[in-house]
């Protein structure tokens, strides 16, 4: 029993350092760098069964003592795991947001089109080419109007700050 558990003690330090590699492998290695932590981890799990059912087998004045490093054992490995399984789903997250990136990257995005679609809904709506025009040209002359508004609205702002203050 003593070997078996130092043994698994053992490889549960194994796993912690295995840990640390994963935070700095690169992508091509990471899948396989997780895959031998979970293997360690089912190992240790299979030992941690094997060691439950010989601390069962110990004198009763030992017993309660393995059993309770058994325990902490086993509470370490289900730390790792978790420890795993959470690596696992930040770089999911973190692939699935690059993926997203890249799809917004390649998108062509036309005003061109656009602005050909409200003149097809307008001349279904029965307005004419003119009426169309006068639009576009209100809305052009519009934003001088804003921009100048902004202007006067600002030097109206500086100057009473400056002279009420």
């Amino acid at each position: 029993m003593e070997s078996l558990y130092h043994q698994t003690h053992k490889q549960v330090h194994e796993v912690q350092s295995y840990m640390g590699h994963l935070e700095t492998s690169d992508k091509q290695s990471v899948h396989l760098v997780e895959n031998e932590i979970q293997a360690r981890i089912d190992r240790i799990f299979s030992n941690l069964e094997r060691l439950e059912i010989l601390s069962s087998k110990e004198p009763a004045n030992k017993r309660q003592n393995a059993k309770l490093r058994v325990d902490q054992l086993k509470y370490d490995v289900q730390h790792l795991q978790t420890a795993l399984r959470n690596f696992q789903h930040r770089r999911y997250i973190r692939e699935q947001q690059e993926k997203q990136r890249e799809e917004l990257l390649a998108r062509t995005f036309t005003a061109n089109g656009t602005h050909k679609k409200i003149l097809d809904v307008a001349n279904m709506l029965g307005l004419s080419n003119t009426v169309m025009r006068l639009i576009e040209k209100r809305a052009f002359q519009d934003k001088y109007f804003m921009v100048g508004g902004m202007l006067v609205t600002c030097v109206v702002m500086f100057l009473v700050v400056q002279y009420l203050t």
